[in-house]
């Protein structure tokens, strides 16, 4: 079988590349400026508006946007296009706020965060360093996304560069090196987990759980060391008690927000260590799904432990979330080394019975909103289509982007943003 990455957003043993030669980049966060957001704030994700996507999957880290008021009826000509970026190789999704979108890329060696305007896709600021490309078997580059919160964006490189940027000025107010801070190496396919926030923590999956202060870039708390997995945190509520679930290349993980102390883990291994999706959390249940032929899992927690309610193989996602919707996941199963055949496949969150598939589409993408699908396919296809667990049914389509698109589009106030692995990042007007 060939070995294709898979990373957060988006992920052969790879050298571990020591970052001593960045110094003049990454200053020791005790070092750092403490921030000011009085007159830098952009909307967080607590104070988010119609008008932001402000991290991974959304203000409500769930993929779905409840903005209405597009339509369907798309011209024969195509839709069109407000502008184009080049950004550079990778798989990073957009982040927006305060009218700005932040992404990320990859050229020649160095690695860049972006600060768009919103309308034009000028470029606001940007901040480079020094990164490999991590090209194993696929384009490489960054797979995170950025975080906007409040006045503040943070971002993780491909080598695990932990920046936190002012969103004004793109000023480094602190910043990390996770291989060194946290013993790790670098993973297979780099760090491609995007940084979650709760309250004053920022915490991520980077082969340990850890927890910063997102103001100061002071570690608060660690995990033991795991293998690593290319999926973002969530938290959520436990008899009082805030937790935080993970999924990494050993486990589905379950550790405490106050101070990382493990509550559980049910061992979930990837063959080829690629674990690479978010927990998605519904009324006690926790919901995990992986390629490669592992397939999907539900489970409750009883008396502090994980119990399985089903596992099977219809629902295989290899690096993109499935969604939950009224009931129902939407997601992609298969494997991107045989993108042709993978499915779009609807299950019964409940059950894990499989209500309907569709073929055409390969490897691709979605989010969910107004009430519908909003795929990319894996060929630059854009595709609105009836979020109904009766069967698929295409509403319309148009195609946007060429080459390998495995990144997840935004739709926000009417208008698409798309890009693909080469790093053409586009934003398409959908009708009124």
């Amino acid at each position: 079988m060939t070995r294709v990455m898979i990373f957060a957003a988006a992920p052969v043993t790879l050298a571990v590349f020591l970052i001593v030669t960045y110094g003049q980049y990454l200053l020791p966060a005790e070092s750092a400026e403490k921030p000011s957001l009085v007159s830098d704030t952009v909307e967080s994700s607590s104070e988010s508006s119609s008008s932001s996507w402000p991290n991974w999957m959304g203000a409500n880290h769930d993929g779905i946007s409840g903005e209405a008021g597009w339509s369907t009826e798309w011209p024969e000509d195509g839709l069109e296009v407000l502008w184009r970026r080049q950004i550079g190789i990778g798989f990073s999704s957009v982040s927006i706020a305060g009218g700005r979108l932040f992404t990320m890329g990859h050229r020649d060696g160095d690695e860049t965060v972006y600060c768009l305007d919103l309308s034009t896709g000028d470029v606001i600021w940007s901040h480079t360093y020094p990164s490999e490309l991590v090209d194993n078997l696929y384009e490489g580059g960054p797979g995170s996304t950025p975080t906007i919160d409040g006045g503040l964006v943070y971002t993780v490189g491909k080598e695990g560069q932990l920046f936190c940027l002012r969103v004004a000025d793109g000023k480094v107010i602190w910043q990390r090196d996770l291989q060194a801070d946290l013993g790790v190496s670098l993973p297979e396919w780099g760090f491609n987990g995007s940084p979650f926030i709760l309250g004053d923590q920022l915490i991520l999956e980077a082969g340990r759980v850890v927890s910063f202060d997102k103001r100061t870039g002071e570690r608060n708390w660690q995990t033991e060391k795991h293998t690593a997995g290319y999926g973002s945190a969530i938290s959520f509520e436990y008899e009082k008690e805030r937790l935080i679930a993970t999924l990494d290349s050993d486990a589905l993980r379950l550790v405490k927000a106050a101070d990382g102390v493990e509550v559980d883990a049910f061992p979930w291994k990837s063959p080829f260590r690629t674990n690479s999706t978010t927990p998605i959390i519904h009324e006690g249940t926790i919901y995990i799904s992986t390629g490669y032929q592992v397939g999907c899992g539900l489970f409750r927690i009883e008396e502090r432990k994980l119990e399985l309610v089903y596992e099977n193989r219809e629902m295989r996602n290899h690096f993109n979330n499935s969604i939950l919707f009224e009931g129902h996941l939407y997601g992609f199963d298969g494997n991107s080394n045989f993108g042709r055949v993978v499915n779009l496949t609807c299950m019964k969150h409940s059950t894990g019975d499989v209500l309907w598939t569709e073929s055409g589409l390969g490897c691709g993408s979605l989010m969910i909103a107004g009430g519908r699908l909003v795929i990319l396919s894996d060929d630059g296809r854009l595709v609105i289509a009836k979020a109904s667990h009766e069967g698929y049914e295409e509403i319309c389509s148009d195609k946007i982007l060429s080459g390998r698109c495995w990144t997840v589009p935004v739709l926000l106030d009417g208008c698409v943003y798309a890009r693909n692995a080469a790093g053409d990042l586009v934003a398409v007007q959908l009708p009124e």
